[in-house]
């Protein structure tokens, strides 16, 4: 009996294209051609929008796993488009800037009661740790129930980053965005809300992710007395 060739495709992060499509691209095209003589400012919010929101879906739907973050990206972009076509207060922009990065902190918080801990999903996982050998030398050991109290920590540092972001977008927004929604000035200041958010904002908190990723690294490297190479995910080649 042969079995039907479905295997989903393997999800290979593309910095580059992320940040064109989702930064470069819509930040242009809201700062440049918002303008009556270029597509005016309706139209321009429309396609600025689409880049990122069709990336985020083709995402999601290629690689057939449901990713809460990302979801969450797209429906962040969607309600921003829904601020400036419904013309509301530019207040509103600064509270979902706000409220989407605050949502998963909150989230990461709440997953810690749970049987499957966000930070699982995140950063300790198959794809950046060898988890069955580190579980398998944990158990050796007896220093699971050590770890998991570590990891929960490393959960807490997790949730700040987020709440970082949630607090620097509400002043980044306030800052920028000033004019009313649906003009040429909202769409010029929200494209440069988007460029300058990612080195005030994505870099930092790049780097905190990074920061925890190390942390768990050490703990675990200490715990286990295992090498680098041991801990981390063996990349396939090709």
């Amino acid at each position: 009996m042969t079995e039907a060739n479905t295997v989903t495709p393997q999800h290979k992060p593309r910095p580059m294209v992320d940040l064109l499509v989702s930064i470069l691209l819509p930040s242009i095209i809201l700062m440049k051609f918002s303008g009556e003589a270029n597509l005016g400012a309706t139209n321009a919010l429309i396609l600025a929008l689409a880049f990122p929101v069709c990336w985020g879906l083709f995402e999601l739907i290629q690689y057939r796993k449901f990713n809460f973050i990302a979801l969450l990206g797209v429906v962040s972009v969607l309600l921003t488009g829904g601020i400036g076509l419904l013309k509301l207060d530019p207040q509103w922009l600064a509270v979902k800037e706000a409220a989407v990065p605050g949502v998963i902190g909150i989230a990461v918080l709440v997953s810690t009661r749970t049987r499957y801990p966000l930070i699982r999903t995140l950063l300790y996982n198959e794809k950046v740790i060898n988890v069955a050998r580190v579980q398998e030398r944990l158990q050796e050991r007896g220093l699971v129930d050590i770890f998991n109290q570590r990891l929960s920590r490393a959960t807490y540092f997790l949730a700040g980053t987020f709440f970082f972001s949630s607090v620097m977008n509400y002043i980044v927004a306030k800052w920028i965005v000033v004019s009313p929604a649906g003009t040429e000035a909202f769409n010029e200041e929200l494209g440069q809300m988007t460029l300058v958010s990612y080195p005030m904002i994505a870099i930092p908190s790049m780097i905190m992710m990074m920061g925890i990723l190390f942390y768990i690294w050490r703990t675990i490297h200490g715990l286990t007395g295992l090498k680098m190479e041991e801990i981390m995910a063996q990349q396939p080649k090709g």
